[in-house]
């Protein structure tokens, strides 16, 4: 990293269209401050953004109506990292009634989204100058879980791309389900090829791959547990090892889960809760994918809705929609341990937060 790079915080949160709803931060590597630069409005509910930082873009949902009805959308921006700014490029309609995630695959031709109240998911053509396109492929998933009460038909949380590109890996609540899509990038379709379950009424929420490619985790938002899995690279199937859960023996107050995270070096996982409001942490073993328990930190608010390491690995900055604030935490290069580093910053109803150095 060169000493001219600034580390720029991307925020989505929950915001009505004519109220700032994503917002740019830097981070002073020095002190340690995150300081407001710029926010943009026109986007109802611009809860989660995801960065092409090779060409200096943005892309977040939104929600709008058309034709009377409730449909989601996704934006494309331009990032002036020098001023910290962001200029919307253009905007497309996307799948209905809405979505609830936005994830880039590594290509940057495409964004997929992820319907968690629709039960389905889409992909959406991204073209050579960075503009959203049309709506490419849908796919409608169908069923129900074990928990009647959150899981009475399909929920998709979020989209993760294969480590290669090759599969798009759909975390769908309603049916504790990992759904596993074969990006077919000539067609722009999403093939299903498998599947993997978690445990009954767990509730897959968010996922992330180990750096050595042969894992993938599952943080479990309705029963607060993390599932581990193994992963083929060649086949993109995937395989149960492990659940944990993410609360302290004991603790019987209501809580969800929200994010899951790997320390650039593989050897550490967090994840997120909201109830507890804390950061969890496990060792993760080399040779088996499991986890061993580390400790829980406060996450210095009410609920973490979302959280990331930053590129280098030295942060953490959760955010904590209940108390509008982003906090920031060092992360011991040795053991992985949080330390909170006493500075917050205000922002209202953060949902996510993306650090990428420019």
């Amino acid at each position: 990293m060169s000493q001219t790079q600034r580390l720029l915080l991307f925020v989505g949160s929950y915001a009505e269209a004519a109220d700032p709803g994503v917002y740019v931060y830097e981070l002073d590597m020095s002190s340690g401050k995150m300081n407001r630069l710029s926010a943009v409005s026109g986007l109802k509910n611009p809860t989660f953004v995801s960065v092409d930082e090779a060409n200096g873009r943005l892309y977040a949902i939104s929600e709008t109506v058309s034709e009377g009805e409730r449909i989601g959308e996704a934006a494309a921006f331009a990032i002036d990292s020098a001023k910290g700014e962001l200029s919307e490029l253009n905007r497309t309609l996307t799948i209905r009634p809405s979505s609830s995630h936005i994830q880039l695959d590594l290509s940057n031709r495409f964004v997929a989204v992820s319907g968690y109240h629709g039960g389905n998911v889409g992909l959406v053509n991204v073209g050579a100058d960075g503009l959203v396109g049309k709506l490419a492929d849908e796919r409608q998933h169908e069923g129900k879980g074990a928990d009647p009460s959150r899981q009475d038909r399909p929920h998709p949380h979020s989209v993760i791309f294969s480590p290669d590109n090759r599969f798009a890996l759909v975390a769908d609540l309603g049916l504790d389900l990992i759904v596993v899509y074969e990006l077919d990038a000539q067609g722009g379709r999403l093939v299903r090829k498998s599947e993997a379950q978690t445990p009954p009424g767990a509730g897959p929420r968010h996922m992330a791959f180990h750096p050595n490619g042969r894992f993938l985790y599952s943080i479990n938002e309705v029963n607060s547990s993390l599932s581990a899995f193994s992963y083929d690279p060649e086949s993109g199937r995937l395989e149960l090892l492990d659940t944990v859960p993410t609360l302290p023996a004991g603790f019987t107050a209501e809580n969800t889960t929200a994010e899951v995270a790997i320390s650039k070096d593989g050897r550490y996982l967090y994840g997120s809760n909201r109830g507890h409001d804390s950061i969890v942490q496990f060792a993760i073993d080399p040779t088996s994918g499991k986890l061993t328990y580390v400790e829980h930190v406060s996450s210095e608010g009410g609920h973490p809705r979302h959280f990331a390491l930053t590129p280098d690995g030295k942060y953490l900055v959760a955010a904590n929609r209940d108390s509008n604030n982003l906090a920031l935490f060092t992360v011991d290069g040795e053991t992985g341990r949080l330390k909170f580093t006493g500075h917050t910053a205000e922002v209202s109803k953060p949902v996510c937060v993306k650090p990428v150095f420019f």
